[in-house]
């Protein structure tokens, strides 16, 4: 049996941002394009529902049988299944756009996580080696920390 000296591991590194008028208008940049989107999905399903329902009572030789109402509700409740996730969407949306507003300068916030791999060998702190992030300024980084 072989015994490894050492081995490559995946790990996550988090990516911590300070808060800098140029971060903070990207953000809110991004936000409202995301907001934006969400209107246009929304409008858009609204649109295509109605297509729909309309397109099921023109086909049909009478509208008002009950067939038709039945496929006339279940596109109905579809649609407004959809708008519930949307319009969820779009709250969570205004409610970052809200918390990035009040950002106060030079803070620092979580911003994601990007994948790295790292070497682990015998008698390594595997938590420690696990625990690592970066600060970063306007995409520049500032540092690399080992938690």
């Amino acid at each position: 049996m072989t015994v490894e000296s050492s081995i490559t591991i995946k790990r996550s590194i988090t990516i911590r941002a300070v808060v800098t008028p140029s971060w903070k208008e990207e953000a809110e940049r991004e936000i409202s394009s995301a907001i934006a989107t969400s209107d246009e999905q929304l409008a858009q399903l609204e649109k295509e529902g109605q297509q729909v329902v309309d397109g099921l009572r023109t086909q049909s030789a009478n509208p008002l049988d009950p067939r038709i109402q039945e496929q006339v509700a279940q596109v109905q409740q579809q649609v407004a299944a959809k708008r519930s996730e949307l319009e969820e969407q779009k709250r969570n949306l205004l409610q970052q756009q809200a918390q990035v507003r009040e950002l106060e300068m030079e803070q620092v916030v979580e911003q994601g996580q990007i994948e790295s791999f790292c070497d682990l060998k015998v008698g390594d702190n595997l938590v420690s080696k696990m625990q690592i992030s970066l600060l970063v300024r306007d995409g520049v980084v500032e540092s690399i920390n080992q938690n």
